[in-house]
């Protein structure tokens, strides 16, 4: 019971003090007394100057009641402040805040559960009071650290835990609203503070997400659950202080979260971890997006030695943010994200080459192996996250990147790639390059550019079809599918999916555009360097089927995509080169690729004869796979590719029939206005000078041109001149001296460059001139002494190993430069 005084010691003291003791009755269960409390209301508002006062007699009073347990004596007195505080709204306020949070604090640090949940429930009310001016002085340093403690409470009744844990949510939410709203005000900014707010509700949040995951998929909450349930409210309140956090606060504010999730290994597995930063991502502003994903990236490199699950974890969040993120504005982050990216792709194949060659036997054979898997899951994870990255980005920036990545790719004999790759050995460089040409086939997924130059440019295209990454049948097939985005404008790959006889290609409704002159610009530069990959890529030994595809689709998609007349003829040109290939044999290719070969020549050229319709043309392509059909099935793509196909010995002894001829090619396609005199002239791949830095076995060491000089009168079939095999590193060595000038070298190299990417009129235009002096020195190599004679008697013929084509009167070939050399 309230302490009672003598009616002459009552009139001695201040009316304030008589007002406070009125609204207490005798029984505190009659609750507090509304007539008095009306009196001392209308008596603070008038003199609120007073009001500190009656705050400190109230306060001093609470304590009393406090320490000697007095609940409901201490129900009265916060309830009497809560209308006093309500009710009075001036300057003179701010003392009686003092007062008043005095006895919250009171509240607070009692160890009854209601008295804590009625002081946050008196904290809450004034923190929702807009206040005139702020008060720079005051401090919520213990609210901060007592409310935190409240969202861990570890009560025996668990409806008590509860309800103390939900308090301190309110209480937290309660200390963001009062302060955040002043940028003056910003010390729950600080980091002190952070480290307490934002894993207390995440630390709820994750209790209700560990029973959400044993019992099932939650349910969308009502509203009474929101006010009920403490994980919906600490993801409220997260919300909230996210969304009020700014440029200069938002890295305080996102660090306390790693440091959550890496105390309580929530990184495997990442579903919480996924959760949070989604709701991290779509509460703050866009344009502090970026911020968020260097905080991401730079905890990855700090975590880059820990377990590959772990590291596996953060990069799926990071993917998480990034789509998110690509959606606005990234900032300056995006090259940052694709470099430490790579970085972390290059630490991972690392590892995983490491732990290849530590583990021998035993259980040190399984640890490694099952830390191989694990490896490949982050690799999975980068890659993944770079092409969800870079598909989301507009075309210039994706452009940027696809050139990034190609310069990190290591190709042999050069030293422009930017990923150390020395400690990798062969096998750890070839995942490498694997691990990069994926990544770089996922942005360059859905990439539409107006021209093909804008999509493969000169520095994009040499490394890419460079000879390093034809060393293996994956690294190959990576090559050709990233052509393939790029080269599919109209979206016309998948209509040609699997190499196969088409009956009707209009059936397939192809989509394709007359060639610009930009393409056709491009092809008359790069062209050689396409036909040349296609060629080499045909005969490699480890070819599977997916190859013989991929190498089909790039073929037609050229013809769609990039073919004119010009391009047209080339293919073909290509394609009898490649059938040439496959009957002789130089390779010691094993039947089923050479049979493969087959069916991959039939397959196109069914195709483009249907493509540029000429009815002569059609009709030879189609009684040839008839032939085969009934003779010669395996050199179709839908007898050879089958798991169980019979396979001659040899090819020696087959029917020309089965064959695409040239001479029947060249009278079709000549009597629909094709310019078809470059038919006569066999498809020699062209040289590169990195040919002779790769580890690859060069053409030059196979491809050999013999040039026999026949009479004019005879022919080619009945007489056979003296003739000498001359290659190109014979031919170097006739003139090639140890005292070689550097200006020589450079005449040599630019001349090889020139006939690599230069058009055949062109080569053909300037080398005309030159025929005179051309025949004088075949004739010092040869040992022969020709004559001009007046008409054109004298023939040359072009052999490759033991084919031979059609001769050609000798003025009518154009012989470029290199072949002198």
């Amino acid at each position: 019971m309230p302490t009672r005084v003598c009616c002459c010691c009552s009139a001695l003291r201040p009316r304030y003090k008589r007002l406070v003791d009125n609204i207490f009755p005798e029984d505190p269960k009659d609750g507090l007394v509304k007539a008095d409390m009306e009196k001392l209301t209308f008596y603070a508002v008038s003199a609120p100057e007073k009001l500190d006062r009656i705050g400190s007699y109230l306060a001093e009073r609470l304590s009393r009641d406090v320490v000697r347990h007095r609940s409901g004596y201490v129900l009265i007195a916060m309830e009497a402040l809560d209308q006093l505080l309500m009710a009075c709204h001036s300057q003179s306020i701010k003392p009686f805040v003092e007062s008043f949070l005095h006895m919250v604090a009171k509240l607070l640090e009692s160890g009854e559960p209601k008295l804590q949940v009625l002081g946050t429930n008196s904290f809450v009310k004034f923190a929702n009071i807009e206040e005139d001016t702020p008060s720079y002085h005051r401090r919520y340093d213990f609210f901060v650290s007592r409310f935190s403690a409240m969202c861990h409470s570890c009560h025996s009744d668990p409806d008590v835990r509860t309800e103390i844990r939900i308090a301190g949510i309110r209480g937290i939410q309660g200390v963001v609203r009062k302060t955040v709203n002043d940028e003056l005000r910003a010390t729950i900014w600080e980091p002190q503070h952070m480290d307490k707010i934002v894993p207390s509700l995440l630390f709820n949040m994750q209790k209700i997400e560990e029973v959400d995951s044993r019992i099932g998929p939650p349910s969308s909450p009502s509203a009474a659950d929101k006010e009920e349930n403490p994980a919906v409210l600490a993801e409220n309140c997260l919300r909230e202080l996210l969304g009020r956090a700014t440029f200069g606060n938002m890295n305080n504010a996102v660090r306390p979260v790693f440091a959550h999730l890496d105390h309580h290994k929530l990184w495997d597995p990442n579903e919480f971890a996924v959760h949070c930063f989604k709701i991290i991502m779509y509460s703050i502003q866009a344009q502090y997006s970026h911020h968020v994903i260097q905080e991401i990236l730079g905890h990855l490199d700090a975590r880059k030695k820990d377990s590959p699950r772990v590291r596996a974890g953060i990069i799926q969040v990071l993917l998480e943010a990034v789509a998110i993120a690509a959606k606005g504005s990234i900032g300056p982050t995006v090259l940052e994200v694709f470099n430490t990216l790579l970085k972390h792709l290059r630490l991972s194949v690392e590892f995983e080459a490491n732990d290849g060659q530590g583990g021998s036997m035993g259980s040190i054979s399984l640890n490694s192996a099952s830390k191989d898997n694990d490896e490949k899951i982050v690799q999975n994870a980068i890659i993944q996250t770079i092409g969800f990255f870079g598909s989301n980005l507009p075309d210039y920036q994706r452009s940027e990147i696809m050139m990034f990545i190609m310069g990190k790719v290591p190709v042999f004999g050069t030293s422009t790639h930017t990923l150390d790759v020395s400690q990798l050995g062969d096998l750890g460089t070839r995942r490498i390059q694997i691990m990069l040409l994926r990544s770089l086939l996922m942005v360059t997924s859905g990439y539409k550019a107006k021209t093909i130059v804008t999509a493969l440019p000169g520095s994009f295209l040499d490394p890419l079809l460079s000879p390093s990454l034809m060393e293996d049948y994956e690294l190959r097939q990576l090559v050709l599918e990233v052509m393939h985005n790029l080269m599919d404008r109209h979206d016309n790959r998948a209509k040609l999916r699997g190499i196969r006889i088409i009956p009707d290609v209009a059936d397939l409704k192809i989509k394709r555009e007359k060639i610009c002159r930009q393409d056709a610009s491009f092809m008359k530069k790069n062209g050689q360097q396409l036909y040349r990959h296609i060629y080499l890529g045909c005969k490699e030994e480890d070819n599977v089927q997916k190859n013989y595809e991929l190498l089909y689709t790039s073929l037609a998609l050229m013809t769609i995509e990039l073919a004119n007349e010009e391009v047209v003829i080339d293919l073909i040109r290509l394609a009898i080169a490649l059938q040439d290939s496959a009957i002789l044999n130089e390779d010691s290719l094993p039947m089923f690729h050479r049979c493969g070969i087959m069916a991959l020549v039939a397959a196109y050229l069914n195709f483009v004869s249907q493509m540029i319709a000429v009815p002569a043309f059609c009709q030879h392509v189609t009684k040839v796979i008839e032939t085969r059909t009934m003779e010669a099935p395996y050199f179709l793509p839908e007898h050879v590719f089958r798991d169980k196909c019979t396979l001659p010995k040899s090819l020696e002894k087959h029917d020309k029939n089965l064959y695409f001829l040239t001479n029947k090619i060249a009278e079709s396609l000549g009597g629909s206005g094709y310019s078809v005199e470059r038919l006569s002239v066999p498809y020699v791949p062209q040289v590169t000078d990195e040919d002779r830095l790769s580890r690859r076995k060069s053409i030059v060491d196979t491809v050999s041109i013999q040039v026999d000089i026949l009479p004019g009168g005879l022919p080619s079939d009945d007489v056979v001149s003296n003739t000498e095999e001359i290659t190109f590193e014979a031919l170097k060595k006739a003139i090639d001296t140890n005292g070689m000038e550097e200006q020589e070298k450079e005449k040599r190299r630019l001349v090889i460059e020139k006939f690599q990417k230069a058009p055949f009129e062109e080569i053909a235009a300037q080398c005309e001139s030159k025929a005179n002096l051309l025949h004088d020195r075949l004739a010092q190599i040869l040992e022969l002494t020709i004559r001009p004679p007046p008409s054109p008697s004298g023939t040359l013929t072009i052999t490759s190993g033991h084919a031979q084509y059609q001769s050609v009167p000798v003025y009518e070939m154009k012989f470029p430069d290199l072949c002198v050399y």
